[in-house]
């Protein structure tokens, strides 16, 4: 699919292919009325844009013949006739996107779609912390952590926590507060990231993303000032769908099993739970995939190798509430009961059936779906 913007101050730049396969002939331009043509020889479409008066213009003929020229007046008459313009608040909401056709290999639409990230890629907006809400255009630089990588070297074995710069100027050198530990951080080498290549940045402004190297100082959702104390929100960590114990297939390298778990648990894409007694250690997951992902990376980058047993968990809901009733909740679910890696109360539900039937006996008790416990619904 392809919209059409509604507002004529910026202009979206969508590729249409004329034909397909062994007969593809090139790009035409959606909206503003420009042809790029496939060269055979060199396995990719030019460079220049043939400027040409629309979809009706006769040189089009000429250019990839009658027969594809009249596929693409038939295709753009179905595109103009059937899809609505591009409503840009709707966009704004994630309600609807533009789709673009290309092919990197070869070279065609790759520009238009870049172009029209520009074009339509919303402004930075307001954050929201647990104090107040933060503008772009303040004068004062924040940022939160949303992702952290590790091995994004593997010859370095780094860290690397990425930063997304809410308001203000993130300097290279420059001392910042950590707001959760309550400690001044500066960054030496902050870097951004293209493909496989990264280079340093000594500035970066609201929107931007910024690779810090990490120590094993932050956490998904950590939040960097000049030193107001500030939380952003909007981060939670939500309630897997699967969950299954990992088991150690080699003693031997039980350390490098510990360090592998913790630090890809920390990435955020799976979730830690252990169990006692025992120590038992639960993985949970929105996916089988992530537990292959999981599996090859501690064997490749840790050289642990480890197993997984399924459990017949439904849901993890974190605690909180009367710190009497908590207590004797954990009592009477021992075997249902975990933490999560910061030490927060988790039950791991075995069925919907259960948790509705815990949540009517223990009304003094929330059981959060999210582990963002300040702005959380309960179930």
């Amino acid at each position: 699919m392809n919209w059409r913007r509604s507002s004529p101050s910026k202009s979206a730049r969508f590729p249409w292919p004329i034909s397909q396969g062994h007969t593809f002939q090139g790009v035409y331009n959606l909206f503003n009325k420009t042809l790029r043509l496939f060269q055979s020889d060199k396995q990719r479409v030019t460079e220049d844009l043939l400027n040409i008066e629309g979809v009706d213009d006769p040189r089009i003929d000429e250019m990839v013949g009658e027969d594809h020229a009249s596929e693409l007046r038939d295709d753009v008459a179905v595109v103009e006739g059937v899809y609505d313009s591009l409503d840009m608040d709707a966009y704004a909401r994630g309600e609807v996107a533009p789709v673009f056709f290309g092919s990197a290999i070869n070279n065609f639409g790759v520009q238009e779609m870049l172009d029209a990230f520009i074009d339509i890629a919303p402004t930075p907006r307001a954050r929201t912390t647990t104090q107040r809400e933060v503008e772009p255009l303040e004068e004062k630089f924040s940022g939160f952590i949303f992702k952290i990588h590790a091995n994004i070297d593997p010859r370095h074995r780094d860290r690397i926590a990425f930063l997304r710069v809410c308001s203000g100027t993130f300097k290279r050198g420059t001392f910042y507060m950590h707001t959760r530990l309550k400690k001044k951080l500066k960054f030496s080498n902050p870097a951004t990231f293209m493909a496989s290549t990264k280079s340093v940045v000594d500035e970066a402004f609201p929107g931007d993303v910024v690779g810090l190297y990490d120590t094993g100082n932050f956490k998904i959702g950590d939040t960097l000032t000049e030193g107001e104390d500030l939380q952003f929100q909007g981060i939670p960590s939500f309630s897997p769908e699967i969950f299954k114990e990992i088991r150690n297939d080699d003693p031997m390298k039980s350390k490098q099993l510990e360090k592998g778990v913790k630090q890809l648990t920390d990435e955020g894409v799976a979730q830690l739970f252990v169990m006692n007694p025992g120590n038992r250690k639960i993985i949970g997951t929105v996916g089988e995939l992530q537990f292959e992902v999981i599996q090859y990376r501690l064997e490749h980058e840790y050289g642990a190798k480890a197993s997984f047993v399924p459990k017949r968990f439904f849901k993890a809901c974190w605690l909180t509430g009367d710190e009497e009733k908590v207590a004797e909740f954990k009592r009477l679910k021992v075997t249902e009961m975990a933490v999560d890696k910061d030490g927060n109360d988790v039950y791991l539900s075995p069925s919907q059936f259960l948790l509705d039937m815990e949540r009517g006996n223990f009304p003094d008790i929330t059981f959060h779906t999210t582990s963002e416990f300040k702005t959380a619904q309960a179930l």
